[in-house]
C-alpha cells in the first residue's frame, strides 16, 4: 500500500517558524516504533499514518539541523556531518510511504539520527 503526500505551499517558511517541535512526544513514538516486535498487529493504514507523522517531524528536525549548520564554516567537521545526515534524511524521506513495519521503523530511525545531530550542533 502506498500513500501520496503533498507539500504545503509555504514559500516564506512561516509554518515552520511558528510551530515548536514536540520533541518528547516524538521521542516516545520513536522508542515505541523501534521496540515493536517483528509484526505488531496493526493495519497497513496505521503504519502509513505513523510513518507520515514521523516523516513530517523528521522534516521539521532536518530544518532545525540545517538552520544550526548553515552558519558554521563550510570546512568544519560539525557542518560536514550535518550535511551527511541531511543528505541521508532526504534520501530516506523522499520515497513514498508504505504500510509496513520497515517503513515506519526507517522513519523512526531517521528522526532519532536527526535529533542526535541537532544535539551535537546545539551543545
Amino acid at each position: 500500500m502506498t500513500s501520496h503526500h503533498t507539500a504545503l505551499y509555504d514559500p516564506a517558511n512561516l509554518i515552520q517558524a511558528h510551530v515548536p517541535l514536540d520533541r518528547a512526544r516524538y521521542e516516545s513514538l520513536v522508542a515505541i516504533v523501534l521496540a515493536w516486535p517483528e509484526e505488531p498487529a496493526l493495519h497497513d493504514r496505521d503504519y502509513v499514518q505513523i510513518a507520515l507523522q514521523l516523516t513530517g517531524h523528521a522534516r521539521a528536525v532536518a530544518a532545525d539541523v540545517q538552520q544550526h549548520a548553515a552558519p558554521l564554516p563550510k570546512d568544519s567537521g560539525p557542518r560536514a556531518l550535518a550535511e551527511v545526515v541531511l543528505g541521508e534524511a532526504d534520501r530516506r524521506l523522499t520515497p513514498p510511504l508504505q504500510g509496513t513495519v520497515r517503513c515506519a521503523q526507517g522513519r523512526a530511525r531517521m528522526v532519532r539520527a536527526l535529533y542526535e545531530r541537532l544535539d551535537r550542533l546545539t551543545r
